[in-house]
């Protein structure tokens, strides 16, 4: 019975790791194709522009909207850049938690900017997944740093 344990505990690492890779993959995807199209201020302000009087857009996405109706040079460039930072760290499995509730955020962002993309709801799922299982960066930099450190104070990796 005990050797149940080491598996499962290896199969959701497994699991919460693809979906970590998978979706940071798609992060980059999205942030690389924003930079090579030239993404910048005059997008923002489309959506900025977008999002006053829908319907579809809730109530508190209104503060942030007329933020980035009057910054849209550095909204511009900030979330290509975010994409791409959040897609690294997911890849990589650094700070994996922090990284995938940045990620739903973001993408919760989109949505209520009503700026739903076919893969966002896949991208969500995927998220929750690495945010849900902890062992979701074991085989990334988060796993390697936790070993090193056990190994450092003498304590097993847990």
């Amino acid at each position: 019975m005990t050797g149940s344990r080491p598996a499962g505990a290896l199969t959701l690492s497994l699991l919460g790791g693809g979906a970590r890779v998978a979706v940071g993959v798609l992060w980059m995807i999205e942030g690389f194709l924003k930079y090579r199209a030239g993404f910048g201020a005059a997008d923002i302000e489309l959506v900025a522009q977008s999002t006053e009087g829908n319907p579809r857009v809730p109530w508190f996405f209104e503060p942030l909207g007329s933020v980035m109706g009057t910054a849209p040079a550095l909204f511009g460039v900030v979330m290509p850049a975010l994409e791409v930072v959040l897609g690294v760290l997911l890849v990589a499995g650094s700070l994996t938690r922090i990284a995938a509730f940045v990620s739903i955020g973001t993408l919760m962002l989109y949505w209520s900017a009503d700026q739903l993309i076919a893969q966002y709801p896949a991208m969500v799922v995927l998220s929750a997944v690495v945010l849900l299982l902890p062992g979701s960066g074991r085989f990334g930099m988060d796993g390697w740093f936790r070993a090193r450190r056990s190994r450092a104070t003498g304590r097993r990796p847990g």
